[in-house]
């Protein structure tokens, strides 16, 4: 069955593979990417013609103009897949005094995940990846830029992506599925290349999870729940995304941060 699926940061790495695999499949895809020309690029390297988005996810006007953009053209989805992240980045930090990692990793996939939400099929999915390496987050550092390492930065904005999704999955439980999830450990991408000097493994395995969770319903129909690709199961959360204070602080700040972008936008 032909699904329609929205995919972030479709030009690289998992993204890109997931993005092949499921045009092969014969899915109608709408990908996202933030250059122009290789996003032209890899459009004609995935089956089915798949209509190209420009944002950079770092700019939450961009990304509201995106979503606007795909919500004009009438489309209703079966899948969002919130795949894009940044690691290390010479920018780190955000127009808006905001760390990158968190805006890109963190914020934008909420905001597109609530701008995108009424034009989700019911018993459709939205793909938040995650990842296993993830650490508890300093809420000051989410509202304004904070000095802190690549991976400590990257590892706070995966517990905060796992968090909000398992919150919002529990939220619409009638609407439809959302759910986090690690692709795999030290994949061969770019990402993993810059942050970690090494090859990785093959990048096979996140895409594969990905196209899983968009066609089998064994995985589809889960919500608010994470899976760990490394062990193949879905698996308990790290004990700080447990925390109700947090999650409901962790809420509000996301939800300010929009509003606020949208003022400003305004």
């Amino acid at each position: 069955m032909m699904k329609t699926i929205f995919l972030t940061g479709a030009t690289d790495g998992i993204g890109f593979v997931a993005a092949q695999k499921l045009g092969a499949q014969g899915h109608r895809l709408l990908i996202h990417g933030r250059d122009p020309q290789k996003l032209e690029q890899v459009s004609r390297k995935i089956a089915g013609a798949p209509e190209t988005y420009l944002a950079d996810l770092s700019n939450l006007e961009e990304v509201t103009l995106m979503c606007e953009e795909i919500k004009k053209n009438g489309r209703r989805l079966d899948s969002v897949i919130n795949n894009a992240g940044v690691l290390k980045t010479s920018q780190t930090r955000t127009n808006s005094n905001r760390d990158i990692r968190f805006e890109v990793n963190t914020v934008a996939p909420y905001l597109i995940t609530r701008e995108l939400l009424p034009i989700i099929n019911s018993d459709g999915i939205v793909i938040n990846v995650s990842s296993a390496a993830q650490r508890p987050v300093d809420m000051k550092a989410l509202r304004e830029f904070k000095e802190m390492s690549d991976m400590e930065a990257y590892a706070q904005s995966k517990l905060a992506i796992t968090a909000w999704s398992l919150a919002m999955g529990r939220e619409f439980e009638c609407g439809p599925s959302i759910v986090a999830v690690n692709p795999g450990s030290l994949l061969a991408t770019k990402m993993v290349k810059e942050g970690f000097g090494i090859e990785g493994n093959d990048v096979n395995i996140g895409s594969e999870i990905l196209a899983r969770f968009v066609n089998d319903p064994k995985y589809s129909k889960r919500t608010g729940e994470y899976f760990d690709n490394d062990s193949g199961r879905f698996a308990p959360i790290h004990a700080a995304a447990t925390s109700e204070i947090f999650i409901d602080e962790l809420i509000k700040d996301l939800d300010r941060i929009i509003a606020e972008a949208s003022l400003n936008f305004e």
